[in-house]
């Protein structure tokens, strides 16, 4: 650290992370160590943005470090841009997302932000990356290059180095690698393995849980933590791609994506978001913007608006204490479905989901759907009405009134009217067991009995 960023007697470190938190290592003795000044923050000093930003200015604090997290809520702070004296400002912690830089250089345009990574493990960091400016909202931000004495290998399944931009495991090799888990010799062996490449005798490496990927420039790209990688519905799905749709939407200040466990035992897709200052989150809107960027499979079944992310006392996401969702309580209150054709979207939903459909408005998550059992309703719209209804667009405008919009559309085509209207007609005559037939079973043959 002190090799690369050079303090000074006239500089003042700010000390404000929790002990238990590797990063207070260098907080406390590398100002020490170069003969600079040493700030201490108050216990519970660094969940305060505008305490942070009084200490700042009136200690003259010239370099200190911030989680992601605490720095968003620290630029979101007013009193932040008049931090002057800051020269260096290091994140680590989490994934450092480039319109937090922008922020960043926006609110301090004299400071530098730095991107640091590292585990615990091989504390403190492994890797560093200086910011520059510039950066587009849509770029990512490396992780950088190994720090001195380290090393750093992004391995495919097969333990071999994976070629420049294919994604991999990140190991970590060199004198930083700690010595395994205090009394946790399984957990050691699965984490710290031998070092194939390096010569020395002994040398291990860490195994990181992180998927990444070398850039062309000799850099390192994180991709997102392999346990963050999940399976649905037979969909292999990354989390964080889902997070970053969140976040190119200029409501979303902050966002998150899991997977959630009802009491079912169902598998549904939930995104927690926070606004932008000054904007206002519509759910459908949001769910509606998401459908235009991602598969279906990928739209989440509910997205629940938080005031702010709950925060570990370290200051990273603490995504345990993440509200359950209530999806009946994200239904708001619907005027019913009107008209023949609503009415026969719900008679649909409601064969499909097993569930009454009361409510026009109504997201089909907040009913309990997801993109497999959307998947059978576009099918059954397509069966009955002899028309198209992609999945993009059922999940543009997921509510009954939305889908009766769209098939409403096909009016507009040559001789789609009166097949439309006959189709009203058969569903008004339909009996319960051929409304049962709905669920998946093919049309019948005989004229009395079918849906067209």
């Amino acid at each position: 650290m002190q090799d690369e960023y050079r303090l000074g007697p006239a500089d003042v470190v700010l000390q404000k992370t929790p002990a238990s938190f590797d990063v207070s290592v260098w907080e406390f003795f590398w100002p020490l160590l170069a003969g600079a000044r040493l700030e201490l923050a108050r216990p519970g000093g660094h969940r305060d943005p505008a305490y942070l930003a009084s200490v700042i200015t009136r200690a003259g604090v010239t370099v200190c470090h911030f989680v992601p997290s605490m720095l968003r809520a620290f630029l979101a702070d007013g009193a932040a841009a008049g931090c002057t004296s800051l020269r260096d400002v290091m994140a680590s912690g989490e994934a450092l997302p480039a319109d937090l830089v922008a922020a960043f250089q926006s609110a301090l345009p004299t400071a530098r932000l730095h991107n640091l990574y590292g585990p615990t493990e091989c504390a403190v960091d492994v890797s560093y990356w200086p910011c520059p400016p510039g950066l587009g909202l849509g770029d990512v931000v490396p992780i950088g290059r190994p720090v001195a004495n380290t090393q750093l290998y992004v391995l495919d399944a097969h333990g071999a180095p994976a070629p420049v931009g294919v994604p991999g495991e990140l190991f970590i090799g060199g004198v930083q690698v700690g010595l395994g888990y205090h009394n946790r010799p399984e957990l050691t062996a699965e984490r710290f393995a031998r070092d194939p490449f390096a010569g020395a005798p002994g040398a291990r490496l860490y195994r990181t849980g992180d998927r990444a990927r070398w850039r062309h420039d000799g850099t390192i790209e994180y991709l997102g933590r392999l346990d963050f990688q999940v399976k649905l519905r037979g969909f292999r799905i990354e989390l964080g791609e889902i997070e970053a749709a969140l976040q190119a939407d200029a409501r979303v200040r902050e966002s998150v994506a899991i997977v959630h466990v009802d009491a079912h035992g169902e598998q549904q897709l939930v995104a927690y978001v926070v606004a932008a200052p000054g904007a206002t989150i519509e759910t459908p809107a949001l769910l509606a913007s998401l459908g235009a960027r991602l598969p279906a499979h990928m739209v989440p079944a509910a997205v629940m608006v938080l005031d702010a992310m709950p925060l570990t006392p370290s200051g990273k996401l603490d995504r345990r204490a993440l509200p359950a969702p209530e999806f009946a309580a994200l239904a708001a209150p619907s005027r019913a479905p009107a008209g023949e054709l609503e009415q026969a979207v719900a008679l649909i939903w409601q064969d499909v989901l097993g569930t009454p459909v009361e409510g026009a408005e109504t997201p089909f998550a907040a009913l309990g759907g997801h993109s497999l059992l959307a998947t059978r309703v576009t099918a059954q719209l397509g069966r009955i009405f002899r028309t198209n209804v992609s999945l993009r667009r059922f999940f543009a405008e997921p509510t009954v009134a939305g889908i009766a919009r769209a098939l409403a559309e096909q009016e507009a085509r040559p001789g789609q009217s009166a097949l439309i209207a006959g189709t009203f007609l058969k569903v008004r005559q339909m009996s319960p067991q051929q409304r049962e037939r709905l669920r998946g079973a093919a049309p019948a043959s005989s004229p009395t009995e079918s849906v067209p």
